[in-house]
């Protein structure tokens, strides 16, 4: 985690989750999304596919009043996960569903947004702390056993 030490001094006020980098195949990038004020508005982890072969995975955490959580912005992690693949356009979403999980000994409600690309999925939960996590995927279906993969990455660690 040596890499995430060089993030910014105005790193989160929250804890991140993320897979354990050391249980992920390849190459793992962590971006900011930087406030009008130089604050933390979200943090993205992607997850590259042994290491060049695509984005297999993008996972987004963001705090209350980011922008990135307006309804008219769309989800964020899709359009950078479709745009990051090549693609030209975002695929059209047709909804979303909503259904419990289990995450160690709490229930997340998980809601399932439905794209018309099959092959784009997404999933999004509400933390205990107000913190709207996404996880994005191409071509490979979110099942629930990938809650329990999500560790919290404490905000030290974005710190400079």
């Amino acid at each position: 985690m040596g890499f995430l030490r060089r993030r910014p001094p105005a790193g989160p006020d929250f804890d991140v989750l993320a897979i354990p980098f050391t249980d992920w195949p390849g190459s793992v990038v962590v971006s900011m999304l930087p406030g009008e004020d130089g604050s933390c508005q979200g943090i993205f982890v992607q997850y590259d596919l042994l290491a060049g072969r695509g984005t297999a995975m993008l996972i987004g955490n963001l705090p209350a009043g980011s922008p990135a959580r307006d309804e008219s912005v769309g989800r964020i992690e899709a359009q950078h996960l479709v745009a990051s693949l090549g693609h030209e356009e975002m695929p059209e979403e047709l909804g979303v569903e909503e259904h419990p999980v289990m995450q160690n000994d709490g229930l997340l409600i998980v809601r399932r947004v439905k794209y018309a690309e099959g092959r784009l999925s997404c999933v999004e939960f509400d933390r205990s702390d107000n913190v709207q996590v996404r996880i994005v995927s191409w071509d490979r279906p979110i099942t629930d056993d990938v809650f329990a993969l999500l560790k919290p990455i404490p905000a030290e660690a974005f710190s400079g």
